[in-house]
């Protein structure tokens, strides 16, 4: 049985400062920007004069598409072009990472599976694993060190499992996981990534 790395699962986590600043960033990395409005220069209608200028008693206008007016123009509105994103150095981001999983294993949420255990590409051989570790309705994080094609089969079809490389883990997905199960080479790869020991 695979043994947990001290520095990645065995971290004392003071506060959750970090963790969270890295948890704001993947969801704002992931918003997209689609809301518009329109400016006066682009509402339809408004080239006529409302009213002449002086003697109606009333406000001077010159345009129906004035944002102050009804069906009128947005000021200050949505461009389409916000920039949301938030940027996080690597080492914080990779320390987040460390600091979440740590926090899980504290919780007794991280599992490693078996070296015996082999994915045939069939749906139920992964339902018998979850049951096996008692995971069974829980949002579960599945961590390949490759995403093979057995492997997808395998957890394609499980609704409440999420498959991600090893590489690829990231703060949203482990805070939101009621348990993550590594493969060992899924153990190995994060390893040598958070840890940067790749080549």
């Amino acid at each position: 049985m695979a043994t947990l790395n001290k520095d990645i699962f065995g971290l004392t986590v003071e506060n959750h400062e970090l963790v969270k600043l890295a948890y704001d960033a993947y969801l704002a990395n992931s918003r997209s920007s689609h809301a518009k409005t329109l400016k006066r220069g682009e509402v339809s209608g408004g080239g006529k004069k409302p009213w002449k200028q002086k003697g109606t008693g009333r406000a001077r206008f010159g345009s129906t598409r004035n944002p102050i007016w009804r069906h009128g123009g947005v000021a200050f509105g949505r461009t389409g072009n916000e920039n949301f994103t938030k940027k996080l150095s690597k080492s914080s981001k990779l320390l987040a990472i460390r600091q979440a999983l740590s926090m899980k294993n504290a919780e007794k949420a991280v599992f490693v599976l078996d070296s015996a255990v082999k994915l045939t590409g069939k749906t139920k051989d992964a339902a018998k694993v979850l049951k096996d570790l008692k995971l069974e309705g829980k949002n579960v994080l599945a961590v390949a060190a490759e995403k093979t094609p057995e492997v997808l089969r395998s957890t394609n079809n499980l609704p409440n499992v999420k498959l991600v490389r090893a590489t690829y883990l990231n703060v949203f997905d482990i805070m939101n996981a009621d348990a993550i199960v590594f493969s060992e080479g899924a153990l190995e790869a994060t390893k040598s990534w958070l840890l940067g020991e790749e080549k």
